[in-house]
């Protein structure tokens, strides 16, 4: 199960976050959202969990959880959406 996780410090690391999400229930993969520009992070993340009832126990622990002065939101991630090219 894919989630998403918003409301981050700016200043925190992917292992920081692994660290968090594990207490509530197994991760496989934690991609932290980076601004190409400045290289900091956007303040959201997205988590993946190996199914979904591992996934739910960690949306449920997280959503609204206070991490570093700052509620954080956790929900599952809506799939991408195909955007078509850009005009110049």
């Amino acid at each position: 199960m894919k989630l998403f996780l918003g409301s981050l410090p700016y200043l925190i690391s992917e292992n920081e976050i692994t660290e968090l999400c594990t207490q509530f229930g197994e991760v496989i993969e934690v991609k932290l959202i980076i601004d190409a520009y400045t290289g900091h992070s956007k303040g959201f993340a997205f988590i993946e969990t190996p199914d979904r009832s591992q996934g739910h126990r960690v949306m449920e622990n997280l959503n609204g959880f206070e991490y570093k002065n700052r509620k954080l939101v956790c929900n599952e991630a809506k799939p991408p959406v195909k955007r078509g090219l850009r005009r110049r």
